[in-house]
């Protein structure tokens, strides 16, 4: 059975360049897991985009964390994946509290060094670059 996994990654930034970082790195820790064969769920890729929820509106940032987790624990032995390359954030760390809470196993993990470059190539290949704001 293919393992189900809960990618923790930062998300929130003092800057829009830091904020862009933090999405392609979030784009790169599900590429990483699906070449792992995982399937990866990442509320904070999923549920802050333009026109579900805006994460820089409290209610709605703890809102979509909370549906998040509970999807998560609503899956059988899911794992939570904390990817620490840019650090741990206040949010990864309510989320790894919250797979603590509930016993689920947690796996830290890092990307190789030259993400940020293969990761940028690949986005600006990709059929939705111009959508997606790579252009």
């Amino acid at each position: 059975m293919k393992k189900f996994v809960d990618v923790e990654s930062p998300y929130m930034a003092e800057t829009e360049e830091k904020q862009r970082k933090n999405l392609l790195y979030a784009r790169a820790c599900i590429r990483d897991c699906l070449l792992r064969g995982e399937i990866p769920f990442c509320s904070h890729l999923f549920y802050t985009q333009p026109g579900i929820l805006d994460d820089n509106i409290p209610e709605e940032r703890e809102k979509g964390i909370n549906v998040g987790k509970e999807l998560m624990k609503a899956i059988p032995e899911t794992i939570t994946v904390v990817y620490t390359d840019l650090g741990i954030s206040e949010g990864m760390q309510y989320g790894i509290n919250k797979a603590k809470e509930k016993g689920q196993k947690i796996e830290h993990r890092k990307l190789e060094e030259n993400w940020e470059e293969r990761e940028s190539k690949i986005a600006k290949k990709h059929s939705h670059a111009k959508i997606w704001g790579f252009f």
